[in-house]
This record gives C-alpha cells, sequence and structure tokens, in this order.
C-alpha cells in the first residue's frame, strides 16, 4: 500500500492540519516507508510462534503491598487539609459536577 499526496492532502484536511505542499510530500514519503516495513513484517512466516506480551521474557518487579508512612496523630492530615478550600469531619469537600 502507498499514499498519493493527494491521499495525504485529504488526511491532513480531515485532520484539520494545515500542510504546505513540501510537508505533504515528505509526510507522504515517510508513511510509505512505513507502510513498507509493515508489509516486510507482515511477510514474515510466523506459523507456530506464540504470541507474548513483550519482547523479552521478564516478570515485572512487585512491591510489598504495605503502608509506608503512618500518621497516627493525624499531623500529616492536619497539615494538607489545613491548605483546602474546604473541609468537614476531617473530608475534603468538593463542588457537586452530578445533578
Amino acid at each position: 500500500m502507498s499514499l498519493t499526496l493527494p491521499e495525504v492532502q485529504r488526511i491532513a484536511y480531515l485532520a484539520r492540519i494545515e500542510v504546505s505542499e513540501a510537508e505533504a510530500e515528505t509526510s507522504r514519503q515517510h508513511l510509505n516507508g512505513i507502510f513498507s516495513l509493515i508489509e516486510a513484517m507482515q511477510a514474515a512466516d510466523t506459523q507456530g510462534v506464540e504470541p507474548m506480551a513483550h519482547a523479552q521474557d521478564v516478570g515485572q518487579r512487585l512491591r510489598e503491598d504495605r503502608v509506608s508512612h503512618l500518621d497516627p496523630d493525624g499531623v500529616q492530615r492536619a497539615r494538607f487539609q489545613a491548605i483546602a478550600p474546604e473541609t468537614e469531619a476531617g473530608l475534603y469537600l468538593v463542588p457537586k459536577v452530578i445533578e
């Protein structure tokens, strides 16, 4: 698949992007290069190759799910709420967004 200059200009028009003739030509060349690469990748024989989520077989390192900061006296909470526009009973009050 390759794009023509009028097709690139039409795409730019639909995307509401103003492009000059030279920019459209450069974009056309870049897009056609990408399409060529995709066609080459699709031509590769992948029969019997199992799909994978990542190019390397690695596991995600997860940290332990634990509380990292305790505020038993409520000092941090009071400091945070002191700068909040509105609070009540230890909660932040926000404007109603759903009627």
